[in-house]
């Protein structure tokens, strides 16, 4: 088993792949040096002004304390001047919203949506009862690795349920940073009212959550924040986006065009995906998955262990790495980009003499 030491000069840091905590972080691709394998950095600049050293410590807190298959976590952490380093591992096909942006732009198909939230639901089922509530469940918190594991994220926003020993039946924190988790939060947490929510809002995340994966969009992304408010309250719910809910205009107008629509179908339903969504069908247990996902009345809604029992799910038969490592085996890892693996320079006084040493001192400077 590998020992990943809180020793800076452990990592060789291979490219910067994508920002996190408001651009106050920063993500490389790096390696182990003593094992030889990838892992992901994390280097947030604590005298950022976007940094809070609050929420950082509440998440680095969870990501240690829930410890489950299905959620990212920390292999270790530590202070390189004034930057703090998390060592974590490495989802090398990134997040399910890289993919489907990248490769699949009308949506995944059913059957990998299926394996997909099978296990977000697995980790979700667990965080609620640990007393927690997620409040940030979206297809961007959702990575996947080329062994086909399916990992969590994202728990800088979530609120602890349990005070003084007692588990309470409803909190009324409203989330930090929550005009960026809008299109996924349930209409009670917006309202801000004194009923206020449970673990029950989560649930309205998955079913916006499986909208994302299966239409290619992000359900209320294209409305301004108080008509995404008055739409939620007043019940209006996103729908799976297939030929048994889209309009004959739009049929008609759109039948002809099309691009792959995802990954692979279930069995019985395959022979009827086709190229696009307008021409698609997805099945009547995947249209009542969402619906009762997106219910008005929270106190409607199953909970995470009761969705794991839906029939939406009585297709899936293998593990989930069984199934994504044949269905993604022809995209390309971050490992296997050849202009990431370039080595992230530090300064370094040696490389500064060398320099110095190789310098044309004919070529013009400009000191402007």
């Amino acid at each position: 088993m590998v020992v990943y030491e809180p020793n800076a000069s452990h990592y060789e840091l291979l490219s910067d792949i994508g920002k996190a905590c408001d651009g106050a972080a920063t993500v490389y691709l790096a390696q182990h040096t003593p094992s030889s394998t990838f892992v992901a950095v994390r280097k947030t600049d604590l005298e950022s002004d976007k940094a809070s050293f609050a929420n950082l410590q509440h998440e680095f807190h969870l990501m240690r304390l829930l410890q489950h298959e299905h959620l990212l976590c920390c292999h270790c952490a530590f202070v390189v001047a004034n930057e703090l380093w998390e060592v974590m591992p490495l989802m090398d096909y990134g997040s399910a919203q890289d993919i489907v942006a990248a490769n699949f732009p009308d949506g995944l198909g059913e059957l990998s949506i299926a394996y997909i939230l099978r296990d977000v639901l697995t980790a979700l089922d667990y965080i609620h009862k640990m007393g927690f509530i997620h409040r940030s469940i979206k297809s961007s918190h959702i990575l996947l690795s080329q062994n086909g594991r399916i990992l969590m994220t994202g728990l800088s926003t979530a609120v602890n349920m349990v005070k003084d020993g007692q588990r309470l039946r409803a909190v009324h924190d409203f989330p930090t940073h929550a005009v960026k988790n809008l299109p996924w939060l349930a209409p009670e947490i917006l309202e801000q009212n004194l009923l206020g929510y449970d673990t029950r809002s989560d649930i309205y995340s998955i079913g916006i959550t499986a909208c994302e994966l299966a239409n290619g969009c992000i359900p209320f992304s294209d409305m301004v924040s108080t008509k995404m408010l008055l739409e939620k309250i007043n019940g209006t719910t996103p729908k799976l986006l297939d030929a048994t809910t889209l309009g004959e205009e739009q049929l008609m107008s759109q039948a002809d065009s099309g691009i792959d629509t995802g990954m692979v179908g279930n069995s019985a339903s395959s022979s009827r995906h086709s190229s696009n969504p307008y021409t698609r069908v997805f099945s009547s247990q995947f249209h009542q998955f969402v619906d009762i996902c997106l219910l008005r009345d929270p106190s409607e809604r199953p909970s995470a262990a009761a969705l794991l029992t839906h029939p939406f799910f009585k297709q899936v038969k293998k593990r989930t790495s069984e199934l994504l490592t044949s269905v993604l085996q022809y995209l390309k890892p971050i490992t296997q980009t050849e202009q990431l693996l370039k080595k992230v320079t530090r300064p370094d006084v040696r490389d500064t003499a060398q320099q110095l040493q190789e310098m044309d001192v004919t070529d013009n400077w400009v000191f402007d």
